[in-house]
């Protein structure tokens, strides 16, 4: 065998793997797990329960006053929030259970957050939502009430935006 006898391999094994991971993502997407039944109370005692965001294409960031990171990305969200919200964004900032609720309540009044702080006193949100640990966690949550993508870490905001405008037309 000649090299132009085999030339159509590497086109059929790339037409393969491409065909492999079409099918994992749309495997994935539809058996996407659906965001926990887990209800927040504001830092107003309001009750957001799972039924309010029935529907919505909501945020669910955890995060804590201690957490640079989250301190450092804030700016964005209150900004990503601020793009979206009027297209029907819900946006639930969920402070961790060791973050002592008045350093929340000072956090959020002195940078004025335009969205729900929820504090996670028992830590009933993070374990339903995968024994989260690790701050920033962002769960992007679309309107069906699956959960669309997790972040981990500071989000890339320019493809967390394209996610979003996806999301909020869908």
């Amino acid at each position: 065998m000649n090299a132009s006898s085999n030339a159509w391999i590497k086109p059929a094994i790339a037409a393969a793997v491409l065909a492999v991971a079409g099918f994992g993502a749309y495997t994935w997407l539809s058996s996407a797990p659906k965001a926990p039944e887990v209800a927040f109370t504001t830092l107003k005692g309001e009750k957001i329960t799972p039924a309010d965001l029935r529907g919505k294409v909501v945020m669910v960031n955890f995060w804590a006053t201690s957490c640079t990171t989250c301190v450092a990305e804030m700016p964005e969200m209150v900004d990503t929030y601020n793009k979206f919200k009027d297209k029907g964004l819900e946006f639930v900032a969920v402070a961790m259970k060791y973050d002592p609720p008045n350093y929340v309540v000072n956090f959020t009044e002195t940078r004025q957050l335009p969205f729900k702080v929820a504090l996670d006193t028992s830590g009933e949100a993070a374990k339903a939502y995968g024994d989260v640990a690790m701050t920033p966690t962002t769960f992007l949550i679309g309107k069906d009430g699956k959960i669309i993508k997790k972040y981990v870490g500071k989000p890339e905001f320019p493809a967390l935006h394209a996610l979003l405008e996806q999301a909020l037309k869908g």
